[in-house]
């Protein structure tokens, strides 16, 4: 049976100052009236029912997302003891899917990812579980089909079909590229064989966990310690004692690098992560002065602006400015170069030390 793991622990720190500590990226509201977890959740449709889904999280964020989606069942909310990047965090979901349904199919998707078209991307997905189905070893994953040389985003390097239906072509991956440097990003958008890593996998719980058994085998055995204390009445200690003993490690570099069962799927659908307010331009599009404007605004001279209020009656006025992200909240407010909107996470970082916690 088909189950959903969906991440949802990150802090969304580049999206500062709307995105908090306790209300960060996915429990915002970005792209529509509802936020980006209520969507990813609505995107499932029939795909997945409602007691097969499972969303993975850290204690600070479970109250708030289990209030966000008063429709999954009792036990939906997956809290990880502390944040250990993806490999962790799927294999933990795999560990207690498994432990309900040893023969169960995962789908594990992020919580902030922006995809149009759902009935395609349910059509893939059901595309992904008969490619597992028939080998049970396989672990897919979904490529996006580049529209411009994207350095914001990782790629992976298709080699050759193994299977078509549908309109969609599943292939065998022939490498996992990290994000490329512009003159690249063309290279590989000219070569045709390059995709978008959406970082959306389907496999078996137990074939993901066999992996992490071969390639990260001390991260297999703090697993296994949790699997054989799921009934146990010393659960919630062990969970914590083992977890954080775990490996700080990506799926892609624990495992979709280095497997010889790692298949693409060129997925039909649009994408975007959502990694950055510079991402607000592409969905939201821009006016005739290439400004993306979310907010009351007024602006003269103003030019390749993103603008973002969160209070309908404050008015934000720019004069004479190019290329800003302007971000108003109620108690901070960003001004900064849109091509340094990486740093952002420096400035997190520098409220951290400075005593700012009230702000983060």
């Amino acid at each position: 049976m088909l189950h959903a793991v969906i991440m949802a622990g990150g802090s969304g720190t580049r999206f500062w100052p709307e995105s908090r500590a306790a209300r960060p990226k996915q429990m915002l509201n970005l792209t529509g009236p509802k936020t980006m977890i209520q969507t990813t959740v609505d995107r499932l449709g029939d795909l997945v029912p409602a007691e097969n889904v499972l969303v993975a999280t850290t204690a600070g964020l479970a109250d708030g997302i289990a209030e966000q989606l008063p429709g999954l069942s009792a036990g939906a909310i997956l809290v990880e003891p502390c944040r250990r990047n993806t490999a962790p965090c799927i294999g933990l979901a795999a560990v207690q899917i498994a432990a309900r349904d040893p023969e169960a199919t995962m789908v594990v998707m992020p919580a902030d990812h922006v995809i149009e078209n759902e009935a395609s991307f349910r059509r893939a997905v059901r595309f992904a579980a008969e490619l597992v189905e028939e080998q049970p070893e396989r672990l897919v994953t979904f490529g996006i089909r580049p529209s411009y040389p994207a350095e914001s985003f990782g790629y992976i390097e298709r080699g050759e079909v193994v299977q078509s239906a549908d309109g969609m072509s599943a292939c065998r991956v022939k490498a996992f590229h990290e994000k490329p440097a512009a003159e690249v990003a063309r290279r590989y958008l000219e070569a045709g064989t390059f995709s978008w890593n959406a970082g959306i996998f389907v496999w078996r719980a137990k074939s993901i966990l066999a992996s992490i058994a071969r390639f990260e085998p001390k991260i297999h055995a703090h697993l296994q310690c949790i699997a054989d204390a799921v009934q146990s009445p010393d659960y919630d200690r062990i969970l914590s004692r083992e977890f954080a003993a775990v490996k700080n490690i990506s799926i892609d570099h624990a495992v979709m690098e280095r497997t010889a069962e790692a298949v693409v799927i060129e997925a039909s659908f649009d994408w975007d992560d959502l990694g950055s307010w510079r991402a607000m331009a592409r969905l939201r599009g821009e006016d005739g002065q290439g400004n993306t404007v979310l907010a009351r605004h007024l602006g003269l001279e103003t030019t390749g602006t993103i603008v973002r209020g969160s209070d309908p009656d404050h008015l934000v006025v720019t004069l004479g400015v190019d290329d800003l992200i302007v971000v108003h909240t109620p108690d901070a407010t960003l001004v900064a170069a849109k091509d340094r909107e990486e740093s952002i996470r420096q400035l997190v970082a520098m409220m951290e030390k400075g005593g700012l916690e009230k702000y983060l």
